[in-house]
């Protein structure tokens, strides 16, 4: 691959190896792969970098990718490897209506019974009333049915059409809320996450054994100068696993080998942690944060209403407090061009995905300059202002350390 800039040879390389997990996506590798390399163009606009990239090799656990991107005086080589669960989204959505809808039920009940839905509202209202958008639909759809099959058993004498035609109609609604409002989605999402806290995923499970193998040799290596571990939304939970697997495997940093960095972004932690059965999470949530050979930066954002913004994780699900996470707080308008952010800001999914979407503008916090740019992650969580002011228009580094200095703790306030 070639970086499209003369007179870069003799350029450091900075090389990094990424391990991301999405959130509760089923798009399958090549699709991802597609979205990436669409938004790494908004980050050439915007950092006035080049950028090419490779085809993915997909394999079981993992899908892997090249990135070269490069500016006036800079040049990084990124592996980039998407950690693979879009297989068992899959499964769970394939399953037949008439299971996941008592599934989804017995879901909702559980997260109440359990404790999680009063938690969330102690940590965001917002949340709260996220948890409660899918099976508020779901009541209105089935009044909605009643109300048809009552009237037509009315209006016929007849208690069977009545039923029928109720039926009917509800699986009418219950399509058209799939297709515009993410209903079977929401539904499968608090369904995996039920049986993730009660039982686990025997195929995550081994999946995450043997990816946490891969992150501890290449910790043991010197063949990256920085090993990032990207976990959005539901994602940033099985990072969590991911990396508490690694830490027992032997996850250390040696001496002068690779940064490792966790970077946790609009984090459904919470989501599960709440639960009064996660107690094997709590537990690897408690070990994480006391690794020494890790940083671990958690972002969050008020506009997005599928992550607790302003909150503090570890008090919340009643563990020690500790120096780790450093918890940022982000404004997605600023990373957004101001014609397009009202286009998306009542689009919730969008919202929430736009912490691995490519910014418009450069902002505190860029998915892209944290995978593909040359400064490395601590330092540019450490900044309030992230790579913003170590770019001149150009392109080129005018401070590569970044400031040293550390953010509030546990929270800061966004710009609006």
């Amino acid at each position: 691959m070639e970086t499209g800039q003369p007179g870069m040879m003799d350029a450091k390389i900075f090389r990094r190896r990424v391990y991301h997990i999405g959130g509760y996506d089923h798009a399958r590798p090549e699709i991802v792969h597609g979205r990436f390399v669409r938004e790494l163009r908004r980050f050439e606009r915007v950092w006035a970098a080049a950028a090419t990239h490779s085809e993915p090799a997909i394999g079981e656990d993992m899908a892997t990718w090249q990135v070269q991107t490069s500016g006036a005086d800079w040049r990084v080589e990124t592996e980039f490897c998407l950690v693979r669960w879009d297989d068992v989204i899959a499964t769970t959505g394939a399953a037949p209506m008439w299971r996941r809808l008592p599934g989804g039920l017995l879901s909702f009940f559980d997260f109440i019974l359990a404790g999680a839905f009063w938690g969330y509202l102690r940590a965001s209202w917002r949340y709260a009333m996220f948890f409660l958008y899918p099976f508020l639909i779901l009541a209105v759809l089935t009044l909605l049915a009643l109300a048809g099959g009552l009237a037509l058993a009315r209006s016929t004498g007849s208690s069977t059409i009545g039923i029928g035609v109720g039926i009917g109609v509800f699986l009418l609604l219950f399509q058209a809320a799939q297709r515009w409002l993410y209903l079977g989605l929401l539904l499968d999402d608090w369904i995996f996450s039920r049986r993730y806290i009660r039982r686990g995923d025997a195929v995550l499970d081994q999946r995450l054994q043997r990816v946490a193998a891969d992150i501890v040799k290449a910790a043991r290596g010197d063949a990256v100068d920085e090993i990032l571990v990207v976990g959005h939304s539901l994602g940033a939970v099985l990072a969590i696993d991911l990396i508490d697997r690694a830490v027992t495997a032997g996850l250390t940093r040696q001496g002068s080998g690779p940064r490792i960095v966790f970077l946790s972004a609009g984090s459904s932690t919470l989501k599960i942690g709440l639960h009064r059965g996660a107690s094997r999470l709590r537990a690897a949530i408690a070990r994480v944060s006391a690794v020494p050979a890790l940083f671990w930066v958690d972002y969050q954002a008020r506009s997005d209403v599928m992550n607790f913004y302003r909150s503090d994780p570890l008090p919340l699900m009643g563990l020690a407090k500790t120096d780790s996470p450093l918890i940022r707080s982000v404004s997605i308008r600023r990373m957004l061009d101001p014609a397009r952010y009202p286009r998306i800001r009542r689009n919730w999914y969008r919202m929430h995905c736009q912490f691995v979407r490519g910014n418009d503008r450069r902002a505190p916090y860029d998915y892209f300059m944290f995978t593909c740019g040359p400064l490395d992650a601590e330092r540019q969580a450490r900044s309030k202002e992230g790579a913003m002011h170590a770019f001149d228009a150009e392109g080129r580094v005018l401070d590569p350390t970044l400031s040293n200095e550390t953010g509030t703790h546990p929270t800061e306030a966004a710009k609006p």
